[in-house]
């Protein structure tokens, strides 16, 4: 498994800002991405800013500044963007020049216990099978459910599902609802048993090679185990 180099601020180019897919200095400052943004305000947050301050070629100060970690890149501002600007894209280029060391703890330290284990928690398989064998046991005491088992790394099933790491951690009961559904519509299914994150926060810090991995994981489990579909419910 190969790691990927981290990012260092001092071998980016901020002139990068000028060859997006939408120039930033079409933005005519109408403020439909601020109002729509549903973090605006929070610590002076608003994407309107972040753009012009682009075009005023002020990249380091957003750079060092907490801006563009509060965004959630949810995608309304460019929904609603008159002039198509790809601001979600445009707060990842921001996010790739920060130094890697500099990236808000959780993200950092959840990347690389990714990157390192397979999943943002560092959990270990055993660890991680035992806690999906615990919930299916839950399910199988529930009228209706008496049948019911959870499927890990089986070839050949219709669905392979990723998991989000909180639902190994703090959500556990959130997994019951997809298994349900999947138990009562007969449904081929399986989990992974590595390499089962359906996190990438390799996308959210901007680090393109490390998303790069995260995904082609998912790839490699579906070719291994023969899959036909993949469910990434992150």
């Amino acid at each position: 498994m190969t790691t990927p180099e981290p990012v260092s601020i001092n071998r980016l180019n901020p002139d990068q800002f000028k060859h997006w897919p939408c120039d930033q200095d079409h933005c005519l400052t109408c403020a439909l991405c601020s109002s729509t943004c549903p973090v605006s305000g929070i610590d002076g947050f608003d994407p309107r800013k972040i753009i012009r301050m682009i075009s005023l070629g002020l990249q380091t100060e957003l750079v060092e500044s907490r801006w563009p970690w509060i965004c959630t890149m949810c995608g309304k501002c460019e929904h609603v963007c008159p002039m198509s600007i790809h601001i979600p894209d445009i707060m990842r280029g921001i996010r790739s020049l920060r130094d890697r060391n500099q990236v808000p703890g959780i993200l950092h330290k959840g990347l690389e216990a990714a990157l390192k284990s397979g999943n943002n928690l560092g959990l270990p398989q055993e660890d991680f099978v035992f806690i999906l064998e615990e919930v299916a046991e839950e399910i199988a005491q529930e009228p209706g459910f008496e049948g019911f088992s959870v499927s890990v790394d089986k070839e050949g099933a219709n669905i392979l599902t990723t998991i989000h790491n909180k639902l190994v951690n703090t959500h556990t009961e959130d997994l019951k609802h997809w298994w349900k559904i999947f138990y009562a519509a007969g449904e081929d299914w399986t989990i992974p048993a590595e390499n089962w994150e359906g996190t990438n926060w390799g996308m959210f810090t901007g680090d393109d090679a490390a998303m790069k991995v995260m995904a082609g994981r998912i790839a490699e489990n579906m070719a291994r185990l023969k899959a036909k579909n993949l469910l990434w419910p992150e």
